[in-house]
């Protein structure tokens, strides 16, 4: 067992942010839960509730318009006194232009649709070369190009099918465009004379993600996630060379002169670009997002998971602190210019930074005038009679049911779970591995990083007789080894768990309070890149007592990620991943009793006594477990980011979840036929 401890600081500069308002949606449904246990039915254009005369009639659907509205941000860039973000999470991502001066944006164009399959939803890489803005996108790994002088914007080509990512962009001297790609591991050479493209073939066997890039004249430097390795490509050539190997992925690249700087987990490398003179600087605790060149050779870098700002040179054997811009922030783009330093912030923001002061002006770009949209949801809780929270990216959207209002504030990453302790919310947050807490004034207090590699929480529980918080997670990159963490609410200690199933990963957990046991649910894949040494996920039981595994088994042979799982009346449900199924497990004689296909993945519910889970795929579905999967809803869509989830409402067969990506309330009474969503009405 490993212990972690609270954070040095608490996140105070979060709490004094203002709440932001969510902008009004015109053809939203009135708002407020339904005033009796029959549900209000209300489609996108009715301007007034019916009540349903009998529990099946009606559409059983009531949309409350976008359930989390975005202005994040992914890729930027700047050419001559603007600025060029692409929004997160849009279809279609939105290149806004900002006037840096002003602090204003002048003009925003949609990234028109490609005639490949899927649709894009963000681009986290971008350049600028002979004066157009080159983007590319996720997760259709296509190259565009916006002309500032015509407004025009175009699609160049595409690096692959639906599901890749472009990571990263760069521009040579001579115009030249390099793209490096998921999940293929590759740089692709661009030739905007010729529109003709190049592949230089495999960086590195098993590779997926080339994840930075820097180009010179003669050199592509390339950050590689999974292999963790810093490579140069010969540009004429294609010859490949290693540089430096690192602990973990290489997540940011620059260069400069004769050396190159590259970032890897806790590492920042410097190194001669014929790969001597290799300087490591140890970072400690702090991991590396962006690098950016003072024209005196001074490197700028900012750092996770504080957002605080370092200066580095060449012969230093550490950083030396700058400032920091907003805590808690992750940077989009670093650039210096004489003492002054300009950023842009993943929630949504740009910055500046006097270096001779660490003082920074932090400017929302929604208030800026970014164009902003729904996006897919993270999470969602339900404290049933008065408040539904939504996690977005960056942010949190709490809805009062009584009133109808709601308000959006700023969270410090992606919330990917949510549990209520009273009155107050806990959030698991990625990509820091954070816990924490919300309270009913929005005040925001940090528990804590889970720390160990753990950056992605994916389940969170609250155990009311130990008054702690359970947490499941998975490392990053090439790891194997997830963790459960228990988490002291008030104090912020946290006794972490690595390794708890043996070479795997923790996707999901389900709390048993009155046998004090949880149950974990493994992934043999773990953080990805890493070659499993499992070849069946495992499900384990956890004393919380003793502390100590009391079991565990692999319910089902090959299939080797869960994604949820959940204990009821001495039955443990599950749900597949990659092999989109369920079981129910009788936990007395750890056999199943009951298994089946289901069309997509997503989470388990328990209400009145009965199973539901919501699933991706298919167009959305619903779905009782008994003997069998019962289909009780479909064409719910497939847009949560996460995972589909289901929140009801109590006394009734209602539950809170998504309709596309409106925020929707169902009616899912099991005796009723099949509920069809229909479309929402424009």
């Amino acid at each position: 067992m490993l212990r972690s401890r609270s954070p040095r600081a608490v996140l105070a500069a979060v709490a004094a942010l203002p709440a932001l308002l969510v902008p009004s949606i015109a053809h939203a449904a009135p708002q407020g839960p339904p005033a009796v246990p029959g549900l209000t039915v209300q489609s996108a254009a009715v301007q007034s509730p019916q009540v349903l005369k009998a529990p099946c009639d009606g559409t059983g659907v009531r949309r409350f318009g976008p359930a989390s509205v975005t202005g994040a941000i992914v890729g930027a860039v700047t050419h001559e006194g603007r600025g060029y973000v692409v929004t997160r999470g849009l279809k279609p991502p939105v290149l806004a232009e900002i006037d840096l001066a002003t602090r204003k944006t002048l003009r925003s164009v949609r990234l028109p649709d490609a005639p490949a399959a899927g649709e894009a939803e963000g681009a986290w890489a971008t350049a600028v070369a002979d004066g157009k803005v080159y983007v590319g996108t996720y997760p259709v790994p296509d190259l565009y190009r916006f002309d500032p002088a015509t407004g025009g914007v175009e699609h160049l080509t595409s690096f692959g099918r639906n599901g890749g990512f472009v990571w990263s962009l760069a521009a040579a001297p001579d115009g030249k465009i390099y793209a490096g790609t998921y999940p293929d591991g590759r740089v692709h050479e661009y030739d905007p004379a010729t529109g003709a493209v190049r592949d230089f073939g495999v960086l590195a066997a098993g590779e997926r993600y080339v994840r930075s890039l820097a180009v010179d004249d003669h050199t592509v430097y390339a950050g590689l996630l999974d292999k963790a390795k810093l490579v140069a490509i010969d540009r004429a050539s294609g010859a490949v060379r290693d540089l430096a190997a690192g602990g973990t992925g290489f997540g940011a690249v620059a260069e400069r002169g004769d050396r190159v700087l590259g970032a890897s987990g806790n590492t920042l490398f410097d190194v001669r670009k014929d790969g001597s003179d290799a300087r490591p600087v140890d970072l400690g605790d702090l991991t590396l997002d962006m690098i950016g060149f003072a024209g005196d050779g001074t490197a700028y870098v900012s750092s996770r998971p504080q957002g605080t700002i370092y200066r580095y040179r060449t012969g230093d054997t550490a950083l030396t602190e700058v400032g920091t811009p907003k805590l808690g922030e992750e940077t989009r783009r670093l650039m210096a210019e004489g003492d002054t330093l300009l950023g842009f912030s993943g929630s949504g923001g740009m910055w500046t930074m006097d270096v001779r002061t660490g003082q920074a002006e932090f400017t929302d770009l929604i208030e800026a005038g970014l164009p902003t949209g729904s996006e897919r949801p993270q999470s969602m809780l339900l404290d049933p009679g008065r408040t539904l929270y939504v996690g977005g990216h960056f942010s949190l959207t709490i809805r009062d049911l009584r009133s109808g209002d709601q308000r959006r504030i700023w969270l410090p990453g992606e919330p990917k779970d949510l549990v209520r302790r009273g009155d107050k919310v806990y959030a698991a947050i990625y990509p820091s591995g954070q816990i924490i807490e919300i309270d009913r004034r929005d005040r925001i207090r940090s528990l804590g990083y889970l720390g160990h590699g753990q950056q992605r929480p994916w389940d969170l529980e609250y155990d009311p007789r130990t008054d702690k918080l359970l947490v499941a997670s998975a490392p990053l990159g090439a790891n194997l080894k997830g963790a459960l963490s228990v988490v002291d609410p008030d104090s912020g200690q946290m006794d972490v768990y690595v390794d708890v199933i043996p070479d795997q990963s923790l996707m999901s957990l389900s709390l048993d309070s009155r046998h004090g046991v949880v149950y974990l649910g493994g992934d043999v894949l773990g953080g990805g890149g890493a070659p499993p040494v499992k070849s069946s996920a495992s499900v384990a039981a956890f004393d919380l007592r003793s502390r100590k595994v009391l079991w565990q088994v692999d319910p089902v042979a090959g299939y080797r990620t869960f994604q949820d799982v959940k204990v009821h009346d001495g039955v443990l449900y599950g749900v597949y991943k990659r092999n989109a199924s369920w079981f129910a497990m009788d936990l007395a004689t750890r056999t199943i009793t009951h298994q089946g296909s289901l069309p997509g993945y997503g989470e388990l519910t328990v209400h009145r006594n009965r199973v539901f889970v919501a699933t991706f795929f298919g167009g959305g579905n619903a779905y009782e477990l008994g003997t069998e999967a019962k289909l009780v809803a479909t064409g719910l869509g497939d847009e949560w980011y996460t995972n589909p989830q289901l929140h009801f409402e109590p006394g009734s067969w209602n539950a809170w979840t998504l309709a596309g990506r409106d925020l929707a309330l169902i009616r899912l009474d099991p005796r009723c036929p099949v509920l069809t969503i229909p479309p929402a009405q424009s």
